[in-house]
């Protein structure tokens, strides 16, 4: 079960009542209807649920796109509620890395280009830059292809492009959502043996949201999301 504060260090990331609604009147949308939920560093938490159950919703909160309507959202301690748009925006660009189903990489830059927009972000020169991507390819096996352009990728390497890009910068997190959405089983386990070697081996927090079972399975714990609410939350020894 989910470790109290008296038992375990602070969260480092941690819901609290959180609500969620789109709309007004008749109209409106509850799309979280007062979620409670802490993941320590160094977790590997799949969420899981049907279409509109508010997994996706809560994960653009946690990914400090969205913000709570009711209850606190906390990183690190800190109330993401109270930080106005820069700061959070700062939050993701310090902290957060994000793999989408899509890949979302610019079709004329090469695959280093790609992974070095982080950096370009942050200012950082063009030789360390260069390096640093250069390193990050290297730890999702695609040195020899840094100066391809993705059309000349497949999906899996495409989505390794996008892993690294989103790692190049050593984020505390990476948010992951339906990462392997685009591929065949085999490449989809490649990425998910990808993912969770970033978690065991370097000890990145990982939080993915996926409707598939045997993906779900590489987390070492799962959650489920129904109507708004998370119907259960078990380690994955708990889950059988």
């Amino acid at each position: 079960m989910i470790p109290s504060a008296a038992q375990a260090p602070e969260a480092l990331i941690e819901c609290r009542a959180v609500r969620k609604v789109y709309g007004s009147g008749q109209a409106a949308v509850h799309a979280l209807a007062g979620i409670d939920m802490r993941i320590d560093a160094g977790e590997f938490v799949a969420i899981m649920g049907p279409s509109g159950s508010g997994k996706s919703t809560a994960m653009n909160i946690v990914g400090c796109l969205d913000t709570p309507s009711q209850g606190q959202y906390l990183f690190r301690g800190v109330d993401v509620g109270r930080l106005d748009r820069d700061q959070r925006a700062l939050l993701r660009r310090n902290f957060l890395g994000f793999v989408f189903q899509g890949y979302n990489l610019l079709p004329r830059n090469s695959a280093v280009e790609n992974v070095e927009l982080p950096l370009i972000y942050r200012g950082m020169a063009p030789t360390p830059r260069r390096a640093q991507a250069l390193a990050a390819l290297n730890k999702v096996g695609l040195e020899n292809w840094a100066h391809h352009l993705p059309s000349e990728l497949s999906g899996g390497q495409q989505q390794r492009v996008a892993i690294a890009r989103a790692m190049v910068t050593g984020p505390a997190v990476l948010l992951a959502d339906e990462p392997t959405g685009n591929l065949d089983m085999a490449r989809s386990h490649e990425i998910m043996q990808l993912i969770s070697a970033l978690n065991s081996e370097e000890g990145i927090t990982v939080i993915m949201v996926t409707h598939e079972s045997d993906m779900a399975a590489y987390a070492r714990r799962i959650v489920h999301f129904l109507d708004g609410r998370i119907q259960s939350d078990a380690h994955s020894a708990e889950t059988g």
